[in-house]
């Protein structure tokens, strides 16, 4: 099983993570085969989804370390520790709640923590957290990252919530050390229209975008 280091150094490689909600987890493992073959590394499940633990238990002895279930929407410790339980390498809270970070520290598990403020930044370090989730971006736009990333330019920040082709570059030259995202990769209209090639397709061209945004990105002031 990758260890928590072996976990961050994949998703800060591809710098995209993928988000997926369901009414049900039963398609889950195609989709995830799907998002593997565009090459992400990191598939966020939320916790809201139906039978995400069983989920979270397939995709991990399905793809192992080729690709590591992060759970989304994880809210108390009890719900942390049922989702390592089940497989999930990183866990991930929509807004700061200290018990998560602690308990998935405590595993030897990565912790995305929720924050949007500075202040919540900076519980979110002390606390622990490994990355801090900025959700949601959209709201403060890229140049919110960049003023966030002047005053802790030694946390990973990863922009989640409105993020889309147009504005994903954008977000990495800002300071965004990976991007995530739910209807970025998972749209059921266009899968159901065109097949699950489209989530492959999406993803590859995600990380294209991110890739060129990082090569020509210029160091914050």
């Amino acid at each position: 099983m990758a260890n928590r280091t072996e976990v961050l150094d994949l998703v800060l490689k591809t710098k995209v993570i993928a988000v997926i909600r369901m009414k049900n987890a039963a398609k889950l493992p195609d989709v995830a085969a799907a998002l593997a073959r565009g090459g992400v590394k990191a598939l966020e499940v939320t916790m809201t989804t139906p039978g995400a633990l069983d989920a979270f238990r397939g995709v991990s002895a399905e793809f192992g370390s080729r690709l590591f279930v992060a759970a989304g929407t994880v809210l108390t410790a009890a719900a942390a520790r049922s989702a390592i339980s089940a497989g999930a390498r990183i866990v991930v809270s929509p807004a700061l709640v200290p018990e998560v970070i602690e308990t998935a520290s405590t595993y030897g598990v990565a912790c995305y923590a929720g924050a949007f403020t500075a202040t919540e930044c900076l519980q979110a370090m002390r606390a622990g957290a490994d990355m801090v989730k900025i959700f949601p971006a959209a709201l403060g736009g890229p140049k919110y990252l960049t003023n966030l990333r002047m005053v802790f330019p030694e946390v990973n920040l990863i922009p989640s919530g409105g993020i889309s082709p147009e504005t994903a570059g954008e977000f990495i030259r800002c300071g965004a050390c990976a991007i995530s995202g739910a209807r970025n990769f998972f749209d059921r209209e266009m899968v159901e229209r065109h097949g699950l090639g489209w989530i492959t397709a999406r993803i590859r061209q995600y990380i294209q975008i991110v890739a060129e945004a990082r090569a020509s990105a210029k160091p914050l002031p």
